[in-house]
């Protein structure tokens, strides 16, 4: 083996799949079923709720290489990545997992067995820690590893202690420490310099024995668990004979591709800004394969900081174009074949790291401008004022660490409470200009209901009609128990065939009819605290009171349609992702009775060929005629079939698979496999036929599709047809194919005529140069025209009256359509004194209006009120005589 970070993750994962582990692939980085994380930040946290008894999986032994980010919480190492030897944003974790099979003896065998026989680490380079009162994993390591007490520490603490949370499973830990050599400064585990870099630790077992059950009492767990960690770079390292993880064969070859694009030693002065650059690319490349996009909060943002930081790293380095975009080759050849996603999304990495860098650095030099005035303004050892760091969040997109970083090598810190102060005001203005709704005032009472009756049970997949009670009336915010004529409600019921608002898809509409004759009207329903279905609406006929049974129907044409469309986003989903890759991840969508919109993650516009083939493959997809099917399983099953989830999404035990369409993939058992919710056709051909009605952007990297269904699509097809046809007809056409040629040929005569137009206005202007329009103010020439010209030839006419003036200001005020246009030119030996923008100005505001733009030998502004063009003719007039 040479030992490269590929040989150790191969051997490491072969090793323990050889002892009977099931190889589990790594999971993504955003954590499906824990919204307590923002990112995966640790090779156990895939299999959370396994070792809290959450879920189960059909096997008790796993391993895996687990990529992870740690950038928020505790576990920020965002600050030191590039100025130490091993902390970065990415990196992987090896790992191997028991739950409830082996324990302590095994775990610690097969560690030490692969560390010092498989790898063939020296065994005096090694030392173990355990919890201080763990005495048997002490006698295990001197029976499996030969090892005396001195090379045994003893810890109190909770370094060796781990804990999920306060409280759950827990357990004591050991962690095994490589010593680098006494030519590195610091001492061991425990010590006072244990801080420092001599004695690294490369591997973590962790004994899950007991569980908390309160702060003061601990029980034994009915199954004992195991969960290890090694990071890879820091194997790596021991391995190859280097003591700093940029070291290694991976990083170090991303550090020399930077060197190399940039020309700049990768051991010199700037060598922590190529560490920063190699760690950052790596993440960013990773949380883009995994559908983040960089935005202005959440995931979005963090991801954005961080590219950020690399890309002030990239300008320390003097690169003149971006740069992070074309280190994304290198990565890939160096990953891509243990993370193939990195592959599929390489398009789309590139692309939206050459978007970003493009964008910021447009404002990087305008924040860094600012920084250095404000940093010469301070006195010696002051730190950057906070409002000054917030005007470079607020107005320059730096984050604070940014800025922090921006410092460092000044020895320069920031005021953060005066940052956190000025963040402060800004969030009490928004929150002092924003009117509540009234809906957190009437939040008890669904509490009180839900604590009371239970969640709603729903059955609308099966039926769209059903007898149901009565559990609550809430009219005007509070709980009633009886609701008369007219009112306007808001019920619970036990059990409901209505789907409640989520994930996109509208609420169902529909009735309540009571056996008295009474009716509700439901126009929507909604969920409270994820586990009540609302119907809100009104009465229309007779009461409802609280314990009487109603018979639920649901709208059913209505819901036909929603379901029409709500199946055709999976479809879409999915031909979008054949067509540009697996980067394509849902941002969020309505699905609605009469339309559907699906946002999703990509860089770039979609073109006319796109849409086309993307609509085509949909429609192929309908007319295939499919079974839609539904199946309820584990996430772990529904996982492994390949089922498609949603980022940010929380799922429980069971989970909701719906596959349709026909699979064009031979490993495919559909088309298209996503976990949902929601309500859908029965067979593909339902959908009837989807037509895209619009493309546009909504943000940074998500892009908008807009499109119709069934009636409503064939509808807008039918009328797209007759304008055409009406068209045609009005222009003396028979043929539909004849039509475009006509209306190109249209186009050229009017492009023709209006050019011939323009001229002859330019024309007219240049005959009349000596027109006694033109005056000397202070010896300065200026002359002034007034018509009502099409706004769009006004520089060029003033270009042309410039030519003609020789030296001078000139000036065009159209009044087409009763507001005022102007355009001022300044001949070229006058910009120095004259400046047009200014001018241009001072006419805005004569006519009413404000501001101005353009050159300052050339200038365009505008204003309200054409009537009042000698006051404008007025000020230019003074304007140029006070300049003159």
């Amino acid at each position: 083996m040479n030992n490269t970070i590929n040989d150790v993750r191969s051997a490491f994962l072969d090793y323990f799949i050889k002892q009977g582990h099931t190889h589990v692939p790594s999971a993504s980085l955003l954590p499906v079923n824990d919204p307590t994380l923002l990112f995966v930040n640790s090779g156990m946290a895939p299999f959370k709720d396994v070792f809290t008894g959450v879920e189960t999986r059909p096997y008790t032994r796993a391993t895996t290489a687990q990529k992870c980010v740690r950038l928020g919480g505790k576990h920020n190492d965002l600050d030191n990545v590039g100025f130490t030897a091993r902390h970065h944003t990415f990196f992987e974790m090896l790992g191997n997992f028991s739950f409830g099979d082996y324990f302590k003896e095994f775990a610690i065998h097969a560690a030490w067995n692969l560390l010092t026989k498989e790898f063939g680490l020296p065994i005096e380079k090694l030392l173990v820690t355990i919890y201080a009162s763990d005495d048997e994993a002490a006698a295990l390591w001197k029976k499996i590893g030969g090892l005396s007490d001195n090379k045994i520490i003893r810890i109190d603490n909770d370094d060796n202690f781990w804990r999920m949370g306060d409280l759950g499973p827990c357990g004591p830990s050991s962690e095994i420490f490589f010593d680098h050599g006494d030519h590195i400064a610091g001492g061991p585990p425990g010590s006072s310099d244990q801080d420092g870099d001599r004695f690294v630790e490369i591997w973590n077992l962790v004994f899950m024995q007991y569980n908390q059950i309160t702060p003061d009492e601990m029980q034994p767990l009915p199954k004992f668990c195991i969960d290890t960690g090694s990071g890879i770079e820091r194997l790596a390292a021991a391995l190859q004979g280097k003591s700093d993880n940029y070291d290694t064969d991976l990083l170090r070859s991303l550090i020399l591709a930077s060197a190399d694009l940039t020309k700049v030693d990768p051991d010199g002065a700037l060598k922590s800004s190529h560490r920063v650059v190699a760690d950052h690319v790596r993440t960013s490349a990773f949380l883009l394969a995994d559908g983040v996009t960089p935005g202005n909060e959440g995931r979005g943002y963090v991801l954005r900081r961080v590219m950020r930081r690399a890309m002030r790293h990239a300008h320390l380095l003097g690169a003149k174009d971006p740069l992070m975009y074309r280190l994304v080759p290198e990565l890939v050849t160096l990953m891509g074949a243990a993370y193939p996603e990195l592959i599929r999304a390489q398009p789309f990495i590139m692309e939206t790291l050459r978007l970003e860098e493009t964008r910021f650095r447009q404002t990087l030099d305008r924040g860094l401008k600012l920084l250095g005035d404000e940093i010469g303004k301070l006195t010696s050892g002051a730190p950057l004022p906070g409002e000054v760091a917030f005007r470079l969040y607020d107005t320059y997109g730096f984050p604070i660490d940014l800025t922090q970083d921006a410092l460092r090598s000044r020895d320069i810190s920031v005021d953060l409470v005066g940052f956190n102060d000025a963040m402060a005001k800004q969030k009490a203005l928004a929150r002092e200009s924003w009117v509540g709704s009234g809906d957190l005032a009437t939040s008890k009472v669904w509490f009180d209901l839900r604590d009371e009756f239970g969640s709603t049970e729903f059955m609308g997949y099966e039926t769209e009609a059903a007898s149901a009670n009565v559990t609550g009336i809430v009219v005007d915010g509070a709980r009633s128990n009886e609701a008369r004529e007219s009112d306007i409600v808001q019920i619970t019921l036990n059990q409901t065939p209505f789907y409640a608002e989520s994930g996109g898809q509208v609420g169902d509409s529909g009735q309540l009819k009571l056996e008295d004759g009474s009716v509700v009207d439901v126009t929507n329903t909604v969920k409270e605290l994820g586990q009540l279905w609302v119907h809100r609406g009104t009465v229309v006929k007779g009461n409802v009171k609280v314990g009487d049974k109603v018979r639920a129907i649901v709208d059913s044409k209505r819901r036909a349609a929603i379901r029409a469309n709500h199946s055709a986003t999976h479809l879409l989903h999915e031909a979008l992702r054949e067509r540009f890759g697996d980067h394509i991840a849902q941002k969020g969508s309505l699905v609605a009775p009469d339309r559907l919109r699906f946002d999703f993650s990509h860089p770039m516009p979609l073109t006319s060929e796109d849409l086309t083939t993307i609509e085509a493959e949909v429609n192929r997809q309908i007319r295939g005629n499919s079974e839609v099917t539904t199946r309820i399983m584990s996430l772990a099953e529904a996982q492994g079939s390949g089922a498609r989830a949603l980022f940010g999404e929380k799922y429980g035990d069971e989970v909701r698979v719906v596959a349709m369409g026909t699979p064009t993939r031979s490993d495919h058992a559909a088309y298209s496999v996503e976990l949902c919710g929601g309500t859908h056709v029965r067979r593909t051909g339902d959908i009837g036929l989807l037509k895209v009605t619009g493309e546009s952007s909504v943000g940074s990297g998500v892009r908008r599709i807009e499109a119709l269904t069934g009636e409503g699509a064939l509808t807008y097809a039918n009328k797209l047809i007759s304008l055409v046809r009406a068209i045609g007809s009005n222009l003396g056409i028979s043929t539909d194919e004849q039509i475009l040629t006509h209306v190109v040929q249209l186009q050229e005569q009017i492009k023709s005529k209006d050019n011939t137009i323009r001229q002859l206005r330019i024309d007219s202007l240049k005959a009349s140069t000596a027109s006694p329009c033109i005056r000397d103010i202070g010896g300065v020439k200026f002359d002034v025209r007034v018509g009502d010209w099409p706004v769009p030839d006004l520089r060029r006419m003033a270009d042309e009256m410039k030519k003609s003036i020789g030296s001078g200001v000139v000036a065009l005020i159209s009044t087409a359509e009763g507001k005022a246009s102007v355009v001022i030119g300044v001949t070229p030996d006058l910009v120095g004194e004259l400046d047009a923008v200014h001018l241009a100005k001072v006419a805005a505001e004569a006519f009413g209006g404000k501001g101005g733009g353009g050159r300052s030998d050339l200038a365009q502004a505008g204003g309200p009120d054409a009537t009042r063009t000698s006051n404008a003719v007025e000020a230019l007039t003074r304007a140029i005589e006070f300049k003159a």
